[in-house]
């Protein structure tokens, strides 16, 4: 009986040495694996999760959220044929000694050096039109004239552009739009086609004779909306026109410049095809370098309708606090952490190329955390979910369960000092096992005497 009492003695002092001793202010955090988090989207774009800082003496750590929109800025790409009206009224002075040639050719040649500065996917033509000066030879193809092919020479194209002659007496868009439109290659690429006019079609190709008659108006109109429907993008810029005035009675009794623009072209709210700028001339300049020049560009490489969903595993749930070091500098993010999906949620409605959206949160182990975690290896979040809307509007979803881990670590068991609470506690468990052990192996030995 004696070998047994020593052999509970032992066992309690096992017992004692073994309980875990880990509280808050004992306990030590580390950090044991910093991966980053990583989603792809597009081509260059990405959303990151990282871990940004470390407060180990303070048991936190930071955690931040980023979706970088790094789409680089798209040049325009593809073939340009710029049809510019060489009419002699193009020589008309709109100020001190400046002419309206010199607006649109100064303009023209800024435009054609912006887009094709380091650009090796574009190609630009010139086609100049208004009408031969051979009367004999008024309505045909001859009414236009190749000024200079596809290129991507911007010194060579400024350089023919500067040199157009400006002779002919009346205006034949529609020769100037079918010339341009034969030098296109057959590469299925953007095809764009930039008129450059201060004249009101009188004249087309094989017209009925007359000026400015329904038959010009016709055959202009359907060129233009024929080119439109073959997938060619028109844009046209007019200028020099003063639409009140009247068409000549001998030519069009009941019409003034405007309703023939407008059967033409359209107007600039509904356009015929394309995009048309009715404007003056004091508008020249900014109409072809900039309009103009933003209608070749490519669509935007926004992303849009951004949603982040970062899960949090339950042992970070229950033992850690969560906060945010500030709200998101883009979009909304919620208020707390969802109870019932251990997530946060953010939003993002678009994203422009080269911003970045970032927000950043603190973990704080709780002073009354569960001491079954110590030891354990904790992943900060369980998973993130992405989806967004691309610029093309294709929609797409990523998940990943990269993450950054954390373990807590007690000091090694020391027995407490002599006086501690703790001992004393132990002491007084310790002696009454041992008096009850003493009481009863003295009534079971006394009971086998008799």
């Amino acid at each position: 009986m004696k070998k047994s009492v020593l052999i509970t003695l032992f066992l309690i002092l096992i017992l004692v040495a073994n309980i875990s001793l880990a509280s808050y202010d004992t306990v030590t955090m580390t950090v044991v694996e910093e991966p980053v988090c990583t989603i792809e989207i597009g081509e260059n774009s990405s959303f990151e999760k990282r871990l940004i800082e470390k407060n180990l003496n303070d048991k936190e750590v930071t955690l931040q959220l980023q979706v970088t929109n790094e789409e680089a800025s798209l040049q325009p790409t593809g073939e340009v044929m710029l049809v510019i009206d060489n009419s002699m009224s193009m020589e008309e002075i709109v100020e001190g000694t400046t002419t309206r040639e010199d607006l649109v050719i100064e303009s023209a040649n800024t435009l054609v050096n912006t887009i094709l500065e380091g650009n090796n996917n574009l190609q630009v033509g010139v086609v100049s039109f208004s009408t031969n000066a051979d009367v004999s030879l008024e309505g045909t193809i001859d009414d236009a004239n190749l000024v200079s092919d596809l290129s991507s020479d911007p010194q060579s194209l400024t350089s023919a552009i500067s040199n157009i002659q400006y002779t002919g007496p009346r205006t034949d868009l529609e020769a100037g739009l079918s010339l341009a439109s034969q030098y296109f290659t057959e590469e299925d690429n953007n095809k764009y086609i930039i008129v450059l006019t201060d004249g009101i079609p009188n004249v087309a190709l094989d017209y009925d004779g007359m000026y400015y008659s329904d038959d010009v108006i016709s055959k202009t109109r359907s060129q233009l909306i024929s080119l439109a429907t073959s997938g060619y993008d028109i844009i046209t810029m007019l200028t020099g026109i003063t639409e009140t005035d009247d068409v000549p009675a001998t030519r069009q009794d009941d019409k003034t410049y405007g309703d023939i623009i407008e059967e033409i072209f359209g107007t600039e709210e509904t356009p015929t095809a394309g995009k048309f700028y009715y404007v003056q001339d004091s508008e020249i300049e900014q109409t072809i370098t900039n309009d103009i020049y933003n209608d070749l560009l490519p669509i935007e490489q926004v992303i849009t309708d951004i949603v982040v969903t970062d899960y949090f595993p339950q042992e970070i749930i229950d033992n850690f606090e969560f906060a945010y070091v500030a709200q998101p500098n883009i979009g909304t993010i919620s208020a707390n952490v969802d109870t019932e999906t251990n997530s946060i949620t953010w939003t993002i409605s678009e994203l422009q190329p080269g911003e970045t959206a970032t927000v950043q949160y603190t973990l704080s182990l709780k002073r009354d955390f569960d001491s079954s975690i110590v030891g354990k290896i904790l992943d900060t979040n369980e998973r993130v979910d992405l989806s967004y809307t691309d610029f093309n509007g294709k929609t797409a979803e990523d998940t990943s369960d990269v993450t950054p881990k954390l373990r807590l670590t007690e000091p090694p068991v020391k027995l407490p000092a002599a006086g501690t609470p703790i001992m004393i506690a132990l002491f007084v468990v310790v002696v009454g096992i041992i008096i009850y052990s003493f009481v009863r192996f003295n009534t079971l030995n006394r009971n086998m005497k008799h």
